[in-house]
């Protein structure tokens, strides 16, 4: 379960899914403190780049989460969110929790909500996560991309402000920015061919609008990842020319979802403009989830087209520098065991060389 644990669960209880609430361990004069989490076990099947099976018995994600709430008059609650991750398959020897998934602070009401800290990305709640929000194989994107060999970390979520407006009329909007200091003035790797970046004070735009009538919803998404501009510092093996400026590009991409009962059926298109590679790449994709009574039914597919000297490529077994095509199908089921705890069974289809990233999973959630 890849996703914010207390969102995925109201989603997923919309949908047929069975959901846990968290427990309430303080509740007076206006403030509210909870805890909630899960333990989640999986076994995968995965294919590597010569095409043999890796099998392992892993943690699947297992995270506890506090939250809170102050009101501070009528009009004015201050919350916070902290999320921390630990790997129940060998808990003994990683010395428990050991990893943050997202925590943040803010101030919300009728004006909006104002947030300040690290959560998921806009683009991902918003555009790819109603196509493929699942247990343990997603569809590719714009952030799979980014992170297929440049110097973009994995830290899409940290150092970000964001306003949120209210819902008027079904539109609703928001606008952000993730801010990367002088401190923080490197990002890369040159281990595997890569490269780093020395950046300045960086701060990235982004922002998104929103508009829903009834069962129907569109949303669309920009981000100019500026966060990550810069000249490139240790080029290492991977060609790069050491004082050359870093661009990554643009990521955009719009969504619209229909909802028909527990059905849910879901469009995207999404495009990376990857200037630092000299390559685009662009997602378009369908998605359908179903809530048949005892737990999920759902699955995804995307036509996936890179052009140009995409590292995104080359990082799936193909040959950068040619343009690429190929298509992805995830597919899986859910059932509910009790309220608290149900059990899963996944696949994936990657369309790479050595059918490299195709795989199968199943596992168990339980959720408090």
């Amino acid at each position: 379960m890849k996703k914010t644990l207390l969102a995925t669960a109201i989603a997923g209880a919309a949908l047929g899914a069975t959901a846990a609430q968290a427990a309430t361990v303080y509740n007076q004069d206006g403030t509210q403190l909870d805890i909630y989490g899960n333990i989640q076990m999986a076994y995968y099947s995965t294919k590597d780049g010569d095409g043999d099976s890796q099998d392992e018995l892993t943690d699947n994600g297992s995270t506890i989460g506090f939250s809170g709430q102050h009101i501070i008059n009528p009009g004015l609650t201050g919350y916070f969110k902290a999320e921390f991750e630990h790997d129940a398959d060998e808990e003994k020897i990683n010395g428990g929790i050991n990893s943050g998934d997202q925590a943040y602070l803010g101030l919300k009401g009728n004006f909006g909500d104002f947030r300040l800290g690290s959560w998921d990305p806009i683009i991902d709640d918003w555009v790819q996560d109603p196509i493929s929000n699942n247990e343990s194989f997603d569809v590719s994107d714009t952030t799979t991309a980014l992170t297929g060999g440049t110097p973009v970390n994995d830290d899409r979520e940290g150092d970000k402000l964001q306003y949120m407006s209210p819902v008027l009329g079904g539109l609703q909007f928001v606008v952000g920015s993730q801010f990367k200091g002088d401190a923080q003035n490197e990002v890369g790797d040159v281990d595997d061919g890569g490269y780093t970046v020395d950046r300045d004070n960086n701060a990235s735009f982004f922002g998104g609008l929103k508009y829903a009538v009834g069962a129907f919803s569109v949303a669309a998404v920009y981000d100019n990842l500026g966060t990550y501009e810069g000249e490139i510092d240790d080029a290492g093996t991977s060609g790069q020319t050491p004082g050359e400026e870093f661009d990554p590009g643009d990521a955009y991409g719009v969504n619209a979802q229909y909802t028909i009962g527990t059905l849910r059926m879901s469009a995207k298109a999404e495009r990376l403009d990857a200037d630092a590679s000299n390559a685009d790449v662009d997602f378009y994709a369908l998605g359908a989830r179903w809530g048949y009574g005892y737990g999920d039914l759902y699955g995804s597919y995307q036509y996936v087209d890179a052009e140009g000297d995409s590292d995104f490529v080359s990082a799936y077994g193909d040959t950068a520098g040619d343009d690429q095509s190929f298509n992805e199908v995830v597919a899986g089921v859910t059932y509910n065991i009790s309220p608290a705890m149900y059990t899963f069974v996944e696949g994936v289809l990657r369309d790479r060389d050595e059918d490299q990233g195709d795989g199968v999973s199943f596992g168990a959630v339980y959720s408090f």
